[in-house]
């Protein structure tokens, strides 16, 4: 996929590559932890979100300007997040 867009926020770089030929955001950042890949969760609701990845096991480690990092059992790294381009599209339902 080629790079349609590199910027900085604070002190992190990213890259975003084009996946709209998939209907897809893809971003690629690099991390200072172990995983190897780190996804994003997009949610018109953090704190709810959060809150229903906990009861699946997951656990907040920090929370960082407007997002919280969290940890899923396995032990890998990802971050709830606020929706970039809600334009795109509807917001997804919640699933318990």
């Amino acid at each position: 996929m080629p790079e349609t867009d590199r910027y900085e926020d604070g002190s992190s770089v990213y890259a975003e590559l084009d996946g709209s030929a998939h209907g897809m955001h893809i971003e690629v950042q690099r991390v200072s932890h172990e995983s190897r890949v780190h996804l994003d969760i997009e949610t018109d609701d953090i704190e709810a979100e959060v809150e229903r990845l906990e009861k699946l096991g997951a656990k907040r480690v920090a929370f960082v300007k407007r997002w919280w990092v969290m940890e899923a059992p396995s032990g890998h790294r990802f971050c709830v997040v606020e929706m970039k381009h809600p334009e795109r599209g509807p917001a997804p339902t919640h699933r318990d």
